[in-house]
C-alpha cells in the first residue's frame, strides 16, 4: 500500500491551479432542460431510458474541450462520469446504462482523460451517489434492497473509476443527500469513510470534496464565493447561465458577464480559494458560443494578470471599495474593479515599504506617496483603466505583507 502524502503535499498544486473548468454532460443535453429534467419532470425511468438510443455525439472532441480549458487559463478540469439519473460516460462492468454499451459505442471519459493528460490539465471525476433508477432511493427503508443495490453500485463504479484510467487527481462526490434521512447519517448510509479509504489507497494523491457526509479534503461551495477557514481547501463551483442548469440548457439568456466571472474568479483567489467554472455542452458534444467567447476573454486577461491568480495567498490588506487584493510572496496585487477618474488611486493599512508598484496590464511604473491615517496613494495612473474589467497594480513589498491597523483620526 502506498503511502498518504500529507495534506499540504497534495493541496499544492490544487492552490497553485485556482482556475478549472467543470463540465456537465449526458443524456440530458438531449432534451436541453438541463441536467435535473428526469427528476423534474417526472420522466419515468424506462422512457428516460430512451435517450440512450439518439445519444451518439457526432462532434465530440476532448481535445477541443482541453483546448478550451488551456485557452482560458484554467489548469484542471473535472467531467461528470455519472449524474443522478445514472447514466455513465464511462465503461461501468456493474451496468448496461453506459455509453459504450448504447448508441455512441465510446468509452467518453477514457477519452477525456487521454486529452486532459495530454494537454498538461490535472484530471477530476465527477460522480453522484445517487441514482434516480432506484426505488430504494426515494424510500430506502419500505426498499431496503433497492437501496443496498443503489450503494452497491456507487462502491463498485468508484472502484473502477479508480482503477481504470490511471492517476486521478480529483474525486469530485455528489448526491449524497438521502430523502428522509438526516444529514449526519448519509456517510453511513453510502459506507463513505469505507469507500474513501480505498480510494486513498488506490489514489494516495488524490483530493476528495465534502460531499460524501464527510469533510474530506475540499469545502465546494456551489453557485456563490464563500472562503473557508485559512488552512482549509475549497472550491466555489458556479454556472456561468442560470443556476438551476449546470447540464446544456437550449434556451438560457441570463449568463453572467465576463466582468463578474473576472470578479468570481479573483474574489476566490484572495480567499486563497479555486473556481470551478461549468460548461454544459450541447448533445452533440460542443460547447455553445455564449461559453466559448466568456472563457476567451477571461483568458485574455489571465494571460496579462495571471500571476496574480496562480498560487495566490490571502493578503491581510485590501484595495477598498474600488476591488480587492490577492497576494504571493512578497508581492501583493491590488485588483480594481472599479478604475477611479482622479488620475490617483487611495489604499489604506499596508504596513510594507514598498519598493516598486506596477500595472501589470501594460509594465507602466505608478508613483507610490504615503500620507496620514495609514493612507498609500498611488500617482499618475491613466485616466482611463489599462483594462476594462479589472486593471491589476503589482506591489513589490520587503516582505511578506502585513498590515497596519485602521487609523481613525
Amino acid at each position: 500500500m502506498s503511502q498518504i502524502p500529507s495534506y499540504e503535499e497534495r493541496m499544492k498544486w490544487f492552490h497553485e491551479a485556482r482556475f478549472g473548468m467543470f463540465i456537465h454532460w449526458g443524456l440530458y443535453a438531449i432534451p436541453s432542460r438541463g441536467e435535473w429534467v428526469m427528476y423534474q419532470e417526472q420522466i419515468p425511468v424506462s422512457e428516460y431510458a430512451e435517450l440512450a438510443k439518439q445519444f451518439n455525439p457526432s462532434r465530440f472532441d476532448a481535445n477541443s474541450w482541453v483546448a478550451l480549458a488551456k485557452e482560458a487559463g484554467m489548469k484542471y478540469m473535472v467531467l461528470t462520469t455519472r449524474h443522478h439519473d445514472g447514466f455513465c460516460l464511462f465503461d461501468s462492468q456493474v451496468s448496461d446504462y453506459t455509453a459504450p454499451k448504447t448508441a455512441a459505442k465510446r468509452d467518453f471519459v477514457r477519452e477525456y482523460v487521454e486529452a486532459a493528460r495530454a494537454g498538461g490539465m490535472k484530471v477530476g471525476f465527477y460522480y453522484s451517489w445517487l441514482d434516480w433508477r432506484f426505488p430504494g432511493y426515494f424510500d430506502h427503508k419500505g426498499k431496503p434492497d433497492s437501496a443496498k443495490a443503489m450503494v452497491r453500485q456507487a462502491h463498485d463504479q468508484v472502484q473502477e473509476l479508480m482503477t481504470s484510467y490511471g492517476k486521478i487527481d480529483v474525486l469530485w462526490y455528489d448526491g449524497q443527500w438521502v430523502p428522509n434521512l438526516e444529514a449526519d447519517k448519509w456517510a453511513e448510509f453510502w459506507g463513505a469513510q469505507e469507500m474513501n479509504a480505498k480510494v486513498r489507497e488506490l489514489q494516495p494523491h488524490i483530493l476528495i470534496n465534502n460531499r460524501s457526509g464527510l469533510a474530506e479534503d475540499l469545502d465546494t461551495p456551489e453557485q456563490h464565493v464563500t472562503a473557508s477557514e485559512a488552512g482549509r481547501g475549497w472550491e466555489s463551483c458556479m454556472t456561468m447561465g442560470d443556476s438551476c442548469g449546470w447540464g446544456y440548457i437550449a434556451n438560457n439568456p441570463n449568463f453572467k458577464t465576463v466582468p463578474q466571472l473576472i470578479q468570481n474568479l479573483v474574489t476566490a483567489a484572495a480567499g486563497a480559494g479555486n473556481y470551478l467554472l461549468n460548461c454544459g455542452p450541447k448533445s452533440d458534444g460542443t460547447i455553445r458560443e455564449e461559453e466559448q467567447s466568456r472563457l476567451k476573454a477571461i483568458g485574455e486577461w489571465m494571460k496579462k494578470n495571471g500571476e496574480s491568480i496562480y498560487g495566490s495567498e490571502r493578503c491581510p490588506f485590501g484595495a477598498g471599495i474600488i476591488g480587492t487584493a490577492t497576494a504571493k510572496g512578497n508581492n501583493a496585487y491590488l485588483h480594481i474593479f472599479r478604475w477611479p477618474i482622479q488620475g490617483e488611486a487611495c489604499v489604506v493599512n499596508i504596513k510594507n515599504e514598498i519598493k516598486s508598484a506596477t500595472i501589470l496590464q501594460t509594465g507602466r511604473k505608478v508613483e507610490v506617496a504615503r500620507a496620514s491615517n495609514n493612507r498609500v496613494y498611488l500617482k499618475g495612473i491613466p485616466v482611463e483603466p489599462p483594462h476594462p474589467y479589472d486593471t491589476v497594480i503589482k506591489l513589490e513589498l520587503d516582505g511578506g505583507p502585513e498590515a497596519t491597523s485602521p487609523a481613525r483620526e
